[in-house]
């Protein structure tokens, strides 16, 4: 008996005779989604021949125990939209199949396509919006929730996962999310601590959610990273966080703190309105620039001098003049890797965007998860090591040769 779900060529030449608008193929009900049907389940009845060694009907297979015990309904979920599939059963309940596995209800590459969404700060309600807009599913928010936490032993291996002995240069960064905690919102914030390894290649160490501020918190975190394996870390970048000094020279003492001059840049043109920001952040730009902490100091004079409007940002600089000095000890090329890390504004500007978007979270673990998924998604874009590297790395080991590992192991 002839397969009634089976499309031959005179059918599909039918279809495409017919064919006057996209809907006709790809539509509902159109060829697409009943070719996926039809192939679907001949590869389950495929499968289940390859089971239990004889084809359907062959009365050899009598004499196997174990025969086709009818048909189960399932539905399946993809881009095609809900597909109802039949899936064939043995008598013996052994069949496995691997096309369509058992208890699966989502096409291979759903969930991504979810968690995908998720990362790039789409909500519940938007992802349930877009998936009944392109595809004409209704997905629950229960199963939005219930993919996307799959992520969080993910989190927690991550977080615990095994670092290099060396960061040349490590960033920390806070980002302000608003949690629910014992029915109320609180304000936390969540740590971002980025590293440039030997290759030059920017790497998220980790995410840590601040309980108290102080040396206290920063020494758990630096213990931490001590414990996955950083065994030296170069120069420590830090926006004046309370109490890193003091917690980074328990753990490593010869890390030299240097206030990040990306982050004083950002903080020095909150105070200046829109129209002047470009002039004053070239002014600026003059100071970091500088051959020497004497060139700078000249140069943040001028500045004053010149930008009497905005007296606060002459300020930022002159408050943190002693923590911003050992940045003009370095050599050029160091600078340079340090202040032209654009990546790093530009990441800490995308989670920013996601955070604002989703207004609070539930509880902590579902800011983690969102941090995670957003920085897993910017990691595909750190392909190439950051500028300068090469000139910055020859200098590290002019610096501090006996921290430098040796040259095999950098290149293998």
């Amino acid at each position: 008996m002839e397969d009634p779900m089976a499309i031959d060529k005179k059918l599909i030449d039918q279809l495409l005779t017919d064919y006057k608008k996209p809907e006709d193929i790809i539509g509902e009900n159109g060829l697409l989604k009943q070719l996926t049907k039809a192939i679907l389940e001949r590869a389950l009845q495929a499968e289940m021949t390859d089971h239990l060694g004889y084809e359907k009907h062959d009365p050899a297979g009598h004499r196997r125990g174990n025969t086709r015990n009818g048909k189960s309904q399932k539905t399946l979920t993809g881009e095609f939209g809900e597909l109802e599939l039949e899936t064939p059963r043995d008598r013996k309940a052994t069949f496995d199949p691997k096309i369509v596995a058992k208890g699966q209800t989502r096409w291979t590459g759903f969930d991504d396509k979810i968690i995908s969404m998720y990362a790039r700060g789409m909500t519940t309600r938007e992802i349930q919006g877009h998936l009944e807009e392109i595809y004409g599913i209704e997905v629950s928010p229960t199963l939005i929730s219930n993919v996307t936490d799959a992520v969080i032993e993910e989190v927690k291996a991550w977080q615990s996962r095994p670092l290099e002995e060396l960061y040349p240069i490590v960033y920390l960064d806070a980002l302000m999310v608003k949690v629910r905690d014992e029915g109320h919102i609180q304000n936390k914030a969540i740590y971002v601590v980025l590293g440039v390894n030997l290759e030059g290649q920017k790497e998220v160490l980790g995410l840590w959610v601040a309980q108290t501020e102080g040396a206290k918190f920063w020494l758990q975190v630096l213990t931490e990273l001590q414990n996955r394996g950083v065994k030296d870390i170069f120069i420590a970048c830090v926006d004046g966080l309370k109490g890193f000094p003091e917690a980074i020279e328990a753990v490593y003492p010869r890390t030299e703190v240097q206030l990040c001059i990306v982050h004083l840049v950002r903080a020095s043109l909150n105070y200046v309105p829109w129209k002047a920001r470009r002039p004053v952040a070239a002014d600026l730009q003059l100071i970091y620039r500088a051959a020497t902490a004497a060139e700078a100091e000249q140069h943040l004079a001028q500045l004053e001098g010149k930008w009497k409007a905005y007296p606060s940002v002459s300020q930022v600089w002159r408050r943190n003049w002693a923590r911003i000095t050992p940045f003009f000890n370095y050599p050029p090329d160091i600078r340079k890797a340090i202040y032209t890390t654009n990546s790093v504004e530009s990441l800490n500007r995308s989670l920013r965007k996601i955070i604002k978007t989703r207004g609070g979270f539930p509880h902590q673990e579902a800011a983690l998860k969102l941090l995670f998924l957003a920085l897993r998604q910017a990691a595909k874009k750190w392909t190439m090591p950051i500028h300068h590297w090469r000139e910055a790395l020859n200098h590290f080991t002019i610096l501090w040769p006996e921290r430098m590992p040796t040259l095999e192991r950098i290149t293998q």
